[in-house]
């Protein structure tokens, strides 16, 4: 039997570089070997205040560069979470189960609502709506970022709790810590990690940035004063960061290109790593333009809903006839 894999991802603008040599690019491989839904988990965006256009505009967005990158809508499903009523439904049953207390401990509900007055009950409630997401596909593996791994812990506690109190329905999730892709650092303080929302459009490249964008900013990326091509993330964090960011899109060692840059400066380096970032993302950005307003697009998302509803909503009956809600159906 193949191992199901899930994985939801908020539709929050733009994707960067970091996401897609962190996390993205790996989905493409793991269609290959697992049964895969990878979910745009709009419910979630809501719990913070959305602008409705633009929030639709991201959805789409979202979707388009996901098969802009690979993925193959005939191996994986690819499809919209409020397009699968059973995720707020089975959400609503596993906040009946989950306890305030440990709700009150997410390290991100913390830090997203310290010092605020009105907090979104959302905030609080949306980890039991996450574990619906995971627990209706039968999942065997989710890969997580670190960030996520105290929500993924809640997860496995509500279906072993659910399992114990109702009926054994759920298989208990694993944790699929993602392959160390290469971790991408701002181009302009390259001890911090590369993020869409950092105040300095230089300081991050973005799928669909231009050409000459993406030129002006990795040649206007900080690095030291030494003009020496070599990886050393202590005392030369940008240049490092370059060389990683050159090694995961051409598959090509980082001692490989030391060597193929000894003794050239910064300039050439620059030019050469924004050449190969350009050519990497040429495709990329031409199959996205090319669906962003296709009926294609449209089709692979009413294609994935309906393969997401058929398989959620088998498990929502399991859950429903286990607690007893509404008429027993066969």
């Amino acid at each position: 039997m193949m191992k199901t894999i899930f994985s939801g991802i908020q539709p929050s603008g733009s994707v960067t570089l970091g996401n897609y040599i962190g996390a993205m690019r790996q989905f493409v491989e793991l269609q290959e070997d697992y049964d895969c839904f990878f979910c745009i988990v709009d419910q979630h965006a809501i719990t913070v205040q959305q602008d409705r256009l633009a929030l639709r505009k991201n959805i789409r967005s979202l979707a388009a560069l996901y098969v802009a990158i690979g993925l193959d809508p005939s191996k994986a499903t690819l499809f919209i979470q409020s397009e699968v009523p059973a995720h707020a439904q089975a959400g609503w049953m596993l906040q009946c189960v989950s306890y305030i207390g440990e709700l009150e401990r997410m390290t991100q509900f913390k830090d997203k609502s310290a010092g605020k007055e009105a907090v979104s009950a959302g905030l609080l409630t949306y980890p039991p709506l996450m574990a619906a997401d995971i627990l209706l596909y039968g999942t065997d593996l989710v890969p997580v970022g670190e960030d996520q791994k105290q929500h993924l812990e809640l997860t496995r506690d509500l279906a072993e709790r659910f399992n114990r109190k109702y009926n054994d329905i759920f298989t208990i999730p694993e944790v699929r810590i993602p392959k160390e892709g290469a971790r991408v650092m701002s181009l302009q303080e390259p001890t911090k990690k590369m993020s869409k929302s950092d105040p300095n459009q230089k300081a991050f490249i973005t799928l669909l940035d231009e050409p000459k964008q993406i030129e002006k900013k990795i040649k206007s990326a900080v690095t030291d004063s030494e003009g020496v091509v070599k990886y050393d993330k202590e005392n030369k964090p940008g240049i490092s960061n370059l060389l990683s960011i050159y090694s995961a899109l051409e598959g090509i060692s980082v001692a490989d290109l030391e060597q193929q840059f000894s003794g050239k400066g910064y300039g050439d380096f620059k030019q050469a790593a924004a050449d190969v970032v350009i050519k990497h993302l040429a495709p990329i950005q031409e199959r996205y333009y090319a669906l962003i307003e296709s009926d294609e697009l449209d089709q692979i998302l009413d294609e994935g809903a309906e393969k997401a509803r058929f398989r959620a909503g088998k498990m929502l009956k399991k859950m429903e006839n286990a607690m007893g809600l509404g008429r027993k159906r066969k």
